[in-house]
């Protein structure tokens, strides 16, 4: 229901939310998967989008997830979930074909496939074309009161929620020097409806070093002897790494590390996450000799016009509109050599990173901050202040966590490490939440499950990590 305050003012949702989360991408589409079930947990998603749509621009026709089809919106929180990877396939017709085809890495187009799946299945819990603008805090009736726009008809609303989780996801990154450049400077994000114009250009460039970069000069790489374009392929990694994607490497995605890592000093976790980069920002190793078999391939009647700049940096980019190119002022840091390098056609798949949303500049005094102005996220995924904390009189937050809470999601990389944007910790992370808002696990929440130990051995035999549950004292640390 809701009540209007006035003429031409926004209306006032007569229902208050156990939390409202905003942004729906996989992370948040996946905790309204896992609190549909729940029946005293009412959970409000707002998107400011008008469906569900994820990384729409890189969705090439035979591109795959990095990460295997258990790491969906619930499996590894909930295995019998109605939500899960492997019922979409089922109620689709296609569990018998992706069953055939032995591969455990579902195309990234079905992901996103399955995410609409998913989110049409749960009704009005998920909203589209809503703009959440502003977020307020009402200290008398310890609520948050979300100010949102209908994108589709103007009209405003106010949402009222006892607590609140992010997860606006992170937007394209553009590098400084590349800041001033015309539209026409593609992000990768954007790369597919921008494919043809591209291939119309007597050169591209390509600017990254990671998955993205990749694929899109593989794809631009097949197409190479059709359009008759140059391709260049610049990064300033010294290499092209592969994705490590080993077992043991694989434990560092557990329980165990995220508490390991969390426990120790900013400055060593900030070095950790420059150090560990190719374990969530590298290649595929199979698109690596993929690319390397096509240039072979091509190459057979003479080098093919390619070039490939590793330790490259860009330190400068402008756009000569008269001649239709972009300069691109390059040095090989190996070297310490400068040189310039021009292309008509540029695209810059420089990854993506966090912003704090503008929303929330009302209640920024609510939430805990650190000494570099990023959240000071606590173990249980919470930015809430503690001394802003309200308390729970009335019972109306319910045995967890008490009103006011704010959780993240994949914004706690310098504190969590480099599993926050890994769509297999998706499901672990929001089973941690569920239990934090709830005071009780509605999904078993792993506390140790590495064969492997990340710190030295505790001095009393009473603090070892197989002596605790590291759940109960984690909420006891945290207080």
């Amino acid at each position: 229901m809701t009540a209007d305050i006035r003429p031409n003012q926004a209306t006032v949702s007569d229902r208050i939310h156990d939390f409202a989360a905003v942004g729906v991408g996989p992370f948040n589409l996946g905790l309204a998967c896992l609190t549909e079930p729940i029946p005293d947990l009412d959970g409000l998603f707002l998107d400011e989008k008008p469906e569900f749509a994820w990384h729409t621009g890189m969705l090439l026709e035979e591109a795959e997830l990095q990460t295997p089809f258990m790491s969906d919106l619930v499996t590894l929180a909930d295995p019998t979930s109605p939500f899960s990877f492997l019922n979409y396939l089922k109620e689709t017709g296609r569990l018998y074909p992706f069953y055939i085809r032995e591969r455990f890495y579902p195309l990234r187009a079905e992901y996103d496939d399955y995410c609409r799946w998913a989110a049409r299945r749960l009704g009005d819990t998920v909203r589209f074309g809503q703009r959440v603008e502003t977020v307020e805090y009402d200290t008398r009736e310890s609520l948050y009161l979300l100010h949102a726009t209908d994108t589709a008809t103007g009209e405003r609303h106010t949402h009222r929620a006892r607590r609140l989780v992010l997860g606006t996801g992170t937007p394209p990154h553009v590098p400084e020097p590349c800041r001033e450049l015309p539209d026409d400077a593609v992000h990768s994000s954007g790369y597919l409806p921008a494919k043809a114009g591209l291939q119309g250009r007597r050169s591209v460039t390509v600017v990254g070093s990671g998955q993205s970069a990749a694929e899109i000069f593989h794809d631009l790489l097949q197409d190479l002897d059709g359009h008759g374009y140059e391709l260049n392929w610049v990064t300033r990694s010294p290499r092209f790494f592969p994705l490590e994607y080993t077992k043991l490497t694989l434990e560092m995605t557990s329980p165990e590390y995220a508490d390991h890592f969390h426990a120790l000093p900013g400055p060593t976790r900030d070095r950790l996450v420059a150090s560990q980069k190719s374990l969530y920002k590298g290649i595929d190793s199979d698109l690596i000799n993929a690319i390397y078999d096509l240039l072979y391939v091509k190459s057979r009647l003479g080098p093919p016009p390619v070039r490939m700049l590793t330790n490259t940096e860009v330190t400068g980019a402008r756009h000569d509109a008269e001649r239709g190119e972009y300069v691109l002022d390059l040095r090989n840091t190996d070297q310490g050599r400068d040189f310039t390098f021009t292309t008509e056609g540029l695209v810059l798949a420089t990854g993506y990173q966090y912003r704090v949303p503008r929303f929330l500049d009302p209640v920024a005094d609510r939430l805990d901050w650190d000494g570099s102005g990023r959240f000071a996220v606590r173990r249980d995924y919470r930015i809430d202040r503690l001394d802003h904390q309200d308390p729970d009189t009335d019972g109306s937050g319910g045995a967890g966590c008490p009103p006011g809470a704010v959780f993240v999601q994949n914004a706690e990389l310098h504190t969590h490490g480099f599993v926050a944007p890994d769509l297999g910790m998706g499901a672990y992370r929001n089973s941690c939440i569920l239990r934090a808002m709830l005071g009780r696990e509605p999904y078993a929440v792993e506390r140790s499950i590495a064969f492997q130990e990340f710190g030295a051995p505790p001095q009393d035999p009473q603090d070892s990590p197989a002596s605790a549950d590291s759940g109960e004292a984690l909420e006891v640390a945290h207080r």
